[in-house]
């Protein structure tokens, strides 16, 4: 477990409070975001509530009564976001699920993703850069017999979709609070391997961009321990589902990621059922790193986060936001 002492400071001051057993989790973000004075708009999606972040003063946008123009207010809402305050120039998007499972206090899955992009948010609007986007996306973990259609990023990447997002770069943080190794998945192409129609190709090149800008940004913050690896299932999957490439970045030890290097050389089968949350019975889960097995869990918790650490995140995070 990490000893160094969490941080206090905004936007971290109201981190325990999120991760509380009761915490509603939704109204804790929404509180933090106006607290923060960051420009956000909350859109509903097949009942799951979204927050889109954006450059600018704090404000709400209202459009009464030009809902029949795009299907909806959340779908004009949407197209508006983007006609109006990003343009037709492509822009950053950063995402993190803020949902948990039940029982879990959801430390590192996803609570540490969110807090750092608020902070990557709040250095963003500081410096006053244009062209970003943070989206914290509701639904991300599957209920029993759920699957990717039932995530809440499907049914959002389908409005984006609709509203104009096709070419954006979209970075999804999961996982990003224990540990110092930055790991930048390869699950685009596992999911779409053996796959040769049009589409899946489209989307598995736009994911190689990715990761090549997700290489080049590591390359120039210098940072020294970064690995490429398949990593478990997060909201990438309802995103590739509606034909949006996205990439996830996740961080592990060092120690850990030393040993998943192994592991994946070892356990070809491994990536797969990772991916698919689907490890077989019999097979031997210590081989799973540590800090994977207990995303989900009850011991999710803060004292084994490594704030320390959370500056990686943020620098990566902020640097992808300038070419």
């Amino acid at each position: 477990m990490n000893t160094v002492p969490f941080p206090q400071s905004p936007p971290y001051h109201r981190f325990e409070e999120f991760i509380a057993p009761d915490a509603d989790r939704y109204s804790v973000l929404q509180g933090l975001l106006t607290e923060t004075h960051l420009n956000h708009q909350v859109v509903t999606i097949a009942g799951n509530r979204h927050f889109l972040i954006f450059p600018g003063p704090q404000q709400q946008y209202e459009w009464p009564g030009l809902e029949s123009l795009l299907g909806g207010p959340e779908l004009l809402r949407l197209s508006l976001l983007k006609n109006h305050l990003l343009g037709d120039t492509e822009t950053m998007v950063l995402a993190a699920h803020y949902d948990r499972v039940n029982g879990s206090p959801g430390a590192n899955d996803n609570s540490a993703a969110v807090f750092q992009l608020v902070e990557t948010a709040l250095l963003l609007k500081k410096e006053q850069a244009k062209r970003w986007f943070i989206l914290f996306t509701d639904k991300e973990e599957l209920g029993t017999g759920e699957g990717v259609c039932d995530q809440g990023a499907y049914t959002l990447a389908k409005g984006l979709r609709d509203a104009g997002f096709k070419t954006q770069d979209l970075f999804i943080f999961d996982a990003c609070g224990s540990g110092d190794t930055l790991i930048i998945s390869t699950v685009v192409d596992i999911l779409t391997k053996n796959d040769e129609r049009l589409g899946s190709v489209r989307i598995r090149h736009r994911a190689q961009q990715l990761r090549t800008r997700a290489l080049e940004t590591a390359r120039k913050l210098a940072l020294d321990r970064v690995l490429l690896s398949s990593t478990p299932f997060s909201d990438d999957a309802g995103f590739l589902r509606a034909g949006i490439a996205a990439q996830t970045i996740t961080m592990l030890p060092a120690a850990e990621a030393a040993s998943l290097v192994s592991l994946v050389r070892n356990k070809p089968d491994f990536a797969d059922a990772l991916i698919s949350r689907n490890m077989p019975e019999n097979d031997d889960k210590t081989w799973i790193p540590a800090t994977w097995r207990r995303l989900n869990g009850s011991d999710d918790e803060l004292s084994y986060l490594t704030p320390q650490h959370f500056s990686t995140v943020v620098r990566f995070a902020q640097a992808l936001c300038y070419r």
